[in-house]
């Protein structure tokens, strides 16, 4: 049998394995707010829902999955791209989020976090008025819900 010899394949290979990132190679993120939460899409195909954990220490959040491989005497890798074992990835959260209140959810092979805002975070109009020779302030959410 012919094979063709292409230099450049093996080069694209070790290339693209050298200048990926760990963390991205194996738990690819997408994090946007929307309203008053910030969501995280984290893509775990093939993961165990039962290897996922969620933890949060100290203002730092830690996601771990474990994605494993066929293993056996009979098994003869033909080929093995996908990235296999334990993954790890922490975000660091500021002080204007809901710890108490997260939320995780595993459908499709992606991993969504609901992170909220807290509440004392939110930002708040304040409205003077003026009367009978005294003021009083009051406070509101800017959603108008006059909650605060």
């Amino acid at each position: 049998m012919a094979t063709t010899f292409d230099p450049f394949r093996d080069l694209d290979r070790i290339m693209s394995g050298a200048l990926r990132t760990p963390a991205a190679a194996g738990m690819p993120m997408d994090l946007y707010r929307s309203g008053e939460e910030f969501v995280a899409h984290i893509d775990l195909p093939g993961v165990d829902p039962g290897s996922i954990d969620i933890d949060v220490e100290d203002r730092t959040l830690t996601i771990r999955a474990e994605r494993r491989t066929e293993s056996g005497d009979d098994v003869q890798w033909l080929s093995h791209e996908r990235p296999s074992g334990t993954f790890a990835r922490q975000l660091t959260l500021g002080y204007g989020v809901a710890l108490d209140k997260i939320g995780a959810d595993y459908a499709d092979g992606v991993l969504t976090l609901r992170i909220p805002v807290a509440e004392e975070a939110k930002p708040r109009k304040i409205s003077v008025s003026h009367g009978s020779g005294r003021q009083t302030i009051e406070s509101t959410t800017t959603d108008g819900s006059g909650e605060g």
